[in-house]
């Protein structure tokens, strides 16, 4: 991998004040831009004096929810992704190879054909214990075998259970079109019409996955160095990949919870990062949560436009804005986390 871009940690947390600022700002951007035409004292008086308007109702019922949700979720989904690349040592791991999305979504259909679940915040948990399923089961599989837990069984693990649950999903929709229209707008992911509500009820687990990464960046550090060096060190490496495990699941599974499954920004996030400020996890993790929670912004507000009067889902966007990244990582092929 390339030298970071910033060297010195004084550049480092300048960079991390810039990005708290731009987070800001396209909070501030995804509360006016859209169909309907806000400006910026609008937002404001909103806040002040709401009046019922429509304008101030869209701005608080709508955008307000969507800009916040848009962050955490943009937020939490790279720094898992960051995890799993590290746990991995695979440059392409993501809440996605990880199975989580297909989990998630596997669980959100056989609710909707066989008990008739339509409530979004029943959705959310739902896919929220479908992504802890999923990921009990990749661990499971990964541990299987002789040299117990390894990078390439767990990646291999998650790429087969991504698979399944992605051919048993579409299965299901395919024999049950009632199923398939009220999820469709889950599965291709989006912030659109979700309430704070369902923010506020993954916001525990969110908060206690933010700070579960934060605490394992010196570990992952160590293990960075590899698996012998870590040992030999006195890690405990099992623990450790258990850990980050469960970080993971919380973060991940709360974002495709309350989002749907949201692609690309668990890969691509964590290489913009780590060409910022290097390999060092104290610096890659705030990063990541910073650059993911803005990119997800940029995609939805983009996401408006495209086919105004109507919004194109903001996991189509990601996708169309991480496919290129994507193809230019998998082609090195042996990047150096």
């Amino acid at each position: 991998m390339k030298k970071e871009l910033l060297h010195t940690n004084s550049q480092k947390v300048i960079g991390m004040i810039l990005g708290i600022i731009l987070v800001i700002v396209f909070i501030g951007c995804s509360f006016v831009y859209g169909y309907t035409k806000v400006n910026w004292g609008m937002v404001i008086d909103s806040f002040r004096q709401f009046d019922g308007s429509n304008a101030h109702i869209i701005i608080q019922e709508s955008r307000v929810p969507r800009a916040f949700i848009g962050a955490a979720v943009g937020a939490s989904l790279a720094v898992a992704g960051a995890l799993m690349q590290g746990i991995t040592r695979n440059p392409l791991a993501s809440p996605s190879i990880f199975g989580i999305n297909a989990g998630a979504g596997f669980f959100i259909v056989v609710a909707v054909t066989f008990f008739s679940v339509s409530s979004i915040h029943q959705f959310a948990w739902i896919a929220f214990f479908g992504a802890m399923v999923t990921a009990l089961i990749v661990y499971f599989l990964g541990t299987l075998g002789r040299d117990g837990l390894t990078p390439v069984k767990l990646t291999l693990a998650g790429a087969a259970m991504a698979a399944m649950f992605a051919s048993l999903t579409q299965g299901m929709l395919s024999l049950n079109e009632k199923a398939l229209d009220e999820v469709l707008f889950w599965l291709t992911g989006s912030v659109e019409g979700r309430k704070l509500e369902i923010l506020t009820t993954m916001l525990p687990y969110l908060v206690v996955g933010w700070i579960g990464a934060l605490f394992l960046t010196r570990q992952m550090n160590i293990l960075a160095m590899g698996e012998d060096v870590a040992v030999g060190l006195g890690q405990k490496t099992a623990i450790v990949k258990i850990s980050a495990a469960i970080v993971i699941v919380l973060l991940a599974g709360s974002a495709v919870a309350i989002a749907g499954p949201v692609g690309f920004i668990g890969i691509v996030i964590p290489h913009i990062a780590r060409g910022l400020v290097g390999i060092d996890y104290r610096w890659v993790i705030p990063y990541s949560a910073l650059l993911g929670a803005m990119l997800l912004l940029i995609a939805d507000i983009g996401a408006r436009y495209v086919i105004m009067p109507k919004e194109v889902p903001v996991g189509v966007m990601t996708a169309l804005i991480g496919t290129p990244f994507f193809i230019y990582i998998a082609r090195r092929g042996l990047n150096k986390l």
